[in-house]
């Protein structure tokens, strides 16, 4: 593991990409501060609309930093959450601006998998999280799903549990207002 979060983290620094398994499904990542980056993954994807992605981060205390106010409810449902939860904020800031909604709100998870908090933890910024498939295509939630078009777009392809015949599943998604209201958008 540490092999594959070195090379991952030495691609993440030039602004490539990346395919890893995460605490859900595989995904492709990247520095979610390089717009540039973020861009290709739209590409990899043929993602048209643009529409935002998630960040990972490894803990909580790092969520101030990528988000304005964090609202106190988030507290008490990161807290309580006993699957992936991706918390969706508004007001997001210090990310790449086409990594957004366009209402400026950002789709964070913190990710309790070993792997991405160790790879996170040694980039020291967060990473993209976007499910490795084309756009409208069947999410992969093994590696042998992915499409050899996606394992050739990226630039390093982490070999840490490849071969795990499990499949994952998509986090559920819960839209938080600075109010503290909040909608339910994947369960």
């Amino acid at each position: 593991m540490n092999s594959d979060i070195d090379k991952a983290v030495s691609v993440l620094i030039k602004g490539g990409l990346i395919l890893y398994p995460t605490d859900t499904i595989w995904g492709i990542g990247c520095d979610a501060t390089n717009s540039e980056a973020v861009e290709r993954i739209y590409t990899l994807k043929n993602r048209r609309d643009k529409k935002a992605m998630l960040v990972l981060l490894d803990t909580e205390t790092r969520l101030q930093h990528y988000v304005r106010e964090v609202p106190e409810i988030a507290w008490q449902l990161l807290e309580v959450s006993d699957k992936p939860l991706t918390v969706v904020y508004p007001g997001a800031k210090n990310l790449a601006a086409n990594l957004m909604a366009e209402d400026g709100s950002i789709g964070i998870r913190i990710s309790k998998d070993e792997f991405c908090a160790r790879l996170i933890n040694k980039f020291k910024k967060p990473v993209v999280s976007t499910s490795a498939n084309i756009s409208d295509d069947v999410s992969p939630y093994a590696f042998h799903d992915i499409s050899e078009k996606i394992k050739m777009g990226v630039d390093y392809i982490v070999s840490w549990r490849q071969h795990d015949t499990k499949s994952g599943r998509a986090s559920s998604i819960i839209k938080l207002e600075t109010n503290g209201t909040f909608s339910i958008l994947r369960d």
